[in-house]
C-alpha cells in the first residue's frame, strides 16, 4: 500500500498546511468565513475538502483538488462530488 498517496503522512500534512496559511479562509461549499482559532472540532472549524472525494477517485495530493471548508459543510457534503451553488447577481 503506497501510504504517501491516501489520508495520512508528510505529504498531505504538508498541504494542509500550506492551505490553511495562504487560504482565503472563506469555506468553498457556503461562502462563509471560517476562524481559524477554533479547536480542530467544532463544527465551524477550517478543514482541508477534496473537491473529488478521494472514494471517488480524487488525487489526495493535488492542490488543484484542495479547497478550504467548515467542518460542518465538509461533513454533509460526503462524497458527493456536486459543485456548491454559485451565486447569482439578484436575488429572484
Amino acid at each position: 500500500m503506497n501510504w504517501r498517496r491516501g489520508r495520512s503522512g508528510r505529504p498531505l500534512a504538508r498541504a494542509k498546511a500550506r492551505l490553511r496559511r495562504e487560504g482565503a479562509n472563506v469555506c468553498w461549499r457556503c461562502g462563509g468565513g471560517i476562524d481559524l482559532d477554533l479547536p480542530p472540532n467544532h463544527p465551524m472549524a477550517w478543514t482541508l475538502d477534496h473537491k473529488v472525494p478521494l472514494s471517488r477517485g480524487g488525487d489526495a495530493l493535488d492542490p488543484a483538488n484542495h479547497a478550504e471548508a467548515h467542518r460542518r459543510c465538509n461533513s454533509a457534503a460526503g462524497n458527493r462530488v456536486t459543485a456548491p451553488p454559485q451565486p447569482t447577481s439578484r436575488r429572484w
